[in-house]
């Protein structure tokens, strides 16, 4: 009979309990990738004055508070960022510094910080950062803005292919390959979407709360939510099947990986539904 080993969802998982439970899990973080621990920090600390900004200025653009993107923005770079320190984690601890590790770390904390700062100083001067065609100088930076929201996917497939080749025993098989898969549709769907939505504008309006989403079509965001948080999202599901021990958990997870893109594909279809698609206004010059 084949022996079937116990799986674990992840190694080196903080004890769940306890008040000091957030002071492990930040220990933790720090000693996976201190630097990108920090970053997401700053980002989330940052959302603070943000939200203040947001209280005391009535601006708005396209119908929203000038300073809702900002806030948004940092609360997803910030998640994006501590996310993948903890992804680190999983490569075994020499391996963590190597080159490639490295410059993962410098360009997502690089193009993060480009994008959010810049989307802030656009909201500062209650001016849009996306779909901003009104001097060549915004084109051009809506431009690096589209170069460099790619190169921070792009960081996703680099640290999986790491992770895939360190293949520590001490991470379940199921939980590593959740991780990898997700960080590979992070850059696949994720930015897949986000070279169509730069060119395509969502509609005007506040839509729903919080995200600001409009689900009667025209509206590319929710699929491009879907997309960026598979950094998230599978891998969690991933971590849930490895704790369940099942035989079947990675048959599980591929059925769920499946779900997960038809669900993508079909906002990406109520996204583009009724919209058609025109090339960025830098292009359009030379067209």
């Amino acid at each position: 009979m084949k022996h079937v080993l116990p799986l674990r969802p992840m190694p080196a998982l903080p004890q769940t309990s306890g008040a000091g439970f957030p002071m492990r899990v930040w220990r933790e973080l720090l000693q996976r990738q201190a630097a990108l621990t920090w970053f997401g920090l700053a980002l989330w600390l940052a959302m603070v004055p943000t939200l203040i900004a947001w209280g005391m200025d009535e601006r708005t653009l396209r119908e929203v508070n000038v300073w809702t993107k900002p806030l948004k923005f940092m609360a997803s770079v910030g998640l994006f960022s501590i996310t993948t320190a903890w992804f680190v984690g999983l490569l075994a601890p020499g391996r963590r510094g190597t080159r490639l590790v490295r410059l993962v770390v410098v360009l997502l904390i690089t193009t993060g910080l480009f994008e959010v700062g810049y989307i802030t100083w656009q909201a500062a001067w209650g001016q849009a950062s996306h779909y901003n065609a009104d001097t060549l100088l915004h084109q051009v930076m809506y431009a690096l803005m589209g170069v460099g929201a790619l190169l921070l996917t792009a960081t996703q497939p680099l640290l999986a292919w790491q992770i895939w080749m360190d293949g520590r025993s001490q991470a379940a098989s199921i939980w590593r390959e959740a991780v990898v898969v997700g960080l590979v549709a992070t850059f696949v769907l994720g930015a897949g979407v986000g070279g169509l939505l730069g060119g395509l504008q969502p509609p005007d309006g506040a839509g729903l709360p919080v995200v600001g989403w409009h689900l009667s079509g025209g509206d590319l965001r929710p699929a491009h939510f879907l997309g960026i948080h598979a950094q998230q999202l599978i891998p969690l599901a991933g971590a849930l099947l490895a704790g369940t021990g099942l035989r079947r958990a990675r048959a599980g997870l591929w059925l769920l990986v499946m779900a997960y893109t038809l669900l993508w594909a079909w906002t990406l279809h109520m996204g583009l539904a009724g919209q058609t698609p025109t090339p960025p206004a830098l292009m359009q010059r030379f067209i």
